[in-house]
Parts: structure tokens; C-alpha cells; sequence
């Protein structure tokens, strides 16, 4: 299950993104909290957690009929999940703007990956199991919405059958779960986030739509309570950066900016909305620092050219695809990805030898049995067709 978002057009700003520390709680007078700019701010309330992860009964029903219910046998996490799968292959819409809480996911059968998480977990956390968030540590790529660019980010998580030494379990006391269409993410790391996190991605996302729609005031409403629930995600403050800009209040945007750079001063995001906003300002020197820094950085990262060739190649532009991937592949060529990733296109090419090539080196590369399976599956493939 994925998400999380950043503005870029003139800004770039988070979605759902997020880092694990401490938890607390922001003080109101918090310098780059700005209540005054947004006077009618209590006109737009936000769905609590509970209303968030709330199930009605038709929901529960389906939770029920989806586990078992015999005595000695106790309710399994992997029948829930291939339940929630079905029932999201049986005519679910997969929209990256649907961002709805549990029970509207549930009814509407449209949503995004976060939203589908949130679903899950709340399906799984009625069914009497244990689950757990995680943020998958993917590189930085845009997708573009409404004429703003976005950058995307992951989450998936994992369900625990509870251990009950009276009762017999049918399968492993686990399973992890993602709804992701693109595979690749599945393989980076990723790291616990809690339920607390999630709601706080929930609210960026949701300010991120009132933002895109100019609705200011409501999303000054969610990125806020965003803010109160975990003040130690850097993401937040930069969407309230993108949102202060863009209602001509640069002293509080660069407050905001200035701040998530404390929380995560690598945060590339920050930096280059950063700059924009001193590109406003008239402060063209220190923009153009800022941004070559950026650009430094985000052009000597192999997996940035990964992810972009990845999202070229889903949309069928080949050539650029192989251009991305060939300036990954200079930048490390022992990454089993980017060698697949030639492999792909190679292949989409009509260059079957060189596809084979990259997929013998991927194979021979693979950290794991399951990659190596996989890119052997897809050499015997090659091999019958050719």
C-alpha cells in the first residue's frame, strides 16, 4: 500500500511521507503554526482517528465471513487479506487523488494506496489481528496532478495472526501486504511507522487536495492538525511552507521551510521549495546555491533515474526509459534493478541478446532466492518465445 505526495509547480509539498521519531506534542504558538492567516480555520473540522479507521456494519460483515470461525482452528490474517484482494480485483477504482477514510474506501471501492492501508488495517485490527505500518524507503519521483508536480512516496504493512497455543493456525503466523502496482517498491527497505503517523499522512493528503482545489483555509486546517499530532515530520512544514507562498505570506514560508530543514536538514524537498520561494522573493543568488546543491545531489543518486525510467517505461516511453536507466546503470551498475530495468527495455527494443545479457547479470546479481527465481523465470520465457 502506498502514498505520499509533494507539490512542485512553483512549490514542491508532502503528501504522506514521514520519519520515525519520538512522539509529541507541538505547541500552539508554534512560530511556524499561523492562525491569524487563517481566521475562519474552525469552519473545517478533521475526521478524527476513529472516524478514520471506522468500519460500519456491512464492513464488519465482511471482516466476519472472510476469517474463519471454527472453534479449533484460530482466525487466519492470510484468508482476510486474499478476501480484501478479491474484493478490491472485483471492480475497486485505484485513483491516486482517492483519499477516503476506511468505511468509504470500503463502500465506494475507489482509492489510493494509503487509504486502502488504512482499510486494511482497520478490517485487520476488527478481525482480532495485529498489524503494522511501514514506510518504504523508496527514491524521490514526481507525478503531476492538476498542474502540480507530486512526489510520491510508499507505505505497506504487515498482519500477525495472534499466537494462541489452544487453537491450531492453517498457515504462517504472517503476512505482508501492499496493493502497489508497481512492483519495484516492494524491494527497498522500510521502516515501522505508527498508526499515529498514518492519520498524519492522512491529513497532509487531505490538505494537499484542499490546496490543489484552492481551498486554503481548509487545507491550513489539515496540514495543522498534521502538525499538532506530529510535529517531528519535516514533510508537514513544508506543505504549510508551499501553502504560506502561495497565499503571498513569504516570511511564514520561509519559517516553515526553515524549520523542516532542522528536522531533516537532507531534505531535498525542502531545499528546492526553498529556493523557489527566495526565486519570489528576488533573492536570485541564493536561490541558484540552494538549487545547484539540489540538483547535485539528486542527479548523482542512480536510484532517481531508476524510478524515473521505471515510470517511463509504464507509460510506454521506451526511448526515455532507456536513456534513465543507462544513466542509472553509469552511476552503479551492481544494482540487480537497473539491470532488469535494461533487460526490460531491451527486450521491448527487439534487442533480445542484450535483454538476455542484463538478465543473466540481474539473475547473478539478485540478493534473494525469490529475485533470482523471478529473473530466471523470465530468461526461460525469453528463451521459449526466441
Amino acid at each position: 500500500m502506498m502514498y505520499r505526495f509533494s507539490l512542485l509547480l512553483t512549490s514542491i509539498f508532502v503528501l504522506c511521507s514521514c520519519a520515525s521519531t519520538e512522539l509529541q506534542v507541538a505547541d500552539q504558538q508554534h512560530p511556524a503554526l499561523n492562525d491569524e492567516k487563517f481566521p475562519s480555520v474552525h469552519l473545517f473540522p478533521v475526521e478524527t482517528e476513529e472516524e478514520i479507521f471506522y468500519l460500519d456494519d456491512a464492513a464488519q460483515s465482511f471482516v466476519r465471513k472472510a476469517i474463519h470461525s471454527n472453534e479449533t482452528i484460530a482466525p487466519d490474517a492470510n484468508e482476510l487479506v486474499s478476501s480484501i484482494f478479491n474484493y478490491s480485483e472485483m471492480g475497486l477504482l485505484y485513483r491516486n487523488s482517492a483519499n477516503s477514510v476506511a468505511n468509504t474506501t470500503f463502500h465506494t471501492k475507489a482509492a489510493n494506496c494509503l487509504s486502502l492501508s488504512i482499510m486494511t488495517y482497520a478490517m485487520a485490527e476488527y478481525g482480532g489481528f495485529d498489524a503494522t505500518f511501514y514506510e518504504v524507503d523508496i527514491p524521490e519521483y514526481w507525478t503531476r496532478r492538476d498542474g502540480f508536480s507530486l512526489l510520491n512516496g510508499h507505505v505497506n504493512m504487515r498482519i500477525a495472526n495472534r499466537k494462541d497455543p489452544t487453537l491450531v493456525t492453517s498457515s504462517s503466523w504472517f503476512v505482508d501486504v501492499d496493493f502497489d502496482p508497481q512492483m519495484i517498491r516492494r524491494h527497498f527497505q522500510r521502516n515501522k511507522i505508527s498508526k499515529q503517523e498514518i492519520v498524519t499522512m492522512f491529513y497532509n493528503n487531505k490538505g494537499a487536495d484542499a490546496l490543489i482545489e484552492n481551498s486554503y483555509t481548509k487545507a491550513y486546517s489539515y496540514f495543522r492538525e498534521a502538525a499538532m499530532l506530529s510535529p517531528h515530520i519535516p514533510q508537514t512544514w513544508i506543505n504549510l511552507g508551499v501553502l504560506y507562498r502561495m497565499v503571498g505570506d513569504y516570511e511564514a514560508a520561509e519559517r516553515s521551510y526553515q524549520y523542516a530543514l532542522t528536522l531533516d536538514d537532507d531534505s531535498l524537498t525542502a531545499w528546492e521549495n526553498l529556493s523557489l520561494l527566495y526565486r519570489r522573493m528576488g533573492r536570485e543568488q541564493e536561490a541558484n546555491e540552494i538549487i545547484a546543491k539540489v540538483e547535485s545531489r539528486r542527479h548523482s543518486n542512480p536510484f532517481y533515474h531508476f524510478i524515473l525510467g521505471e515510470q517511463a517505461y509504464d507509460e510506454g516511453r521506451i526511448g526515455d526509459a532507456l536513456t534513465l536507466f543507462r544513466r542509472a546503470y553509469k552511476l552503479d551498475n551492481n544494482r540487480h534493478e537497473v539491470l532488469f530495468g535494461l533487460a526490460k527495455v531491451h527486450y521491448e527494443l527487439g534487442d533480445v541478446h542484450t535483454a538476455q545479457r542484463y538478465m543473466r547479470r540481474a539473475e547473478q546479481l539478485a540478493p534473494n532466492e525469490q529475485d533470482r527465481n523471478r529473473y530466471q523465470s523470465k530468461l526461460s520465457a525469453i528463451s521459449m518465445l526466441h
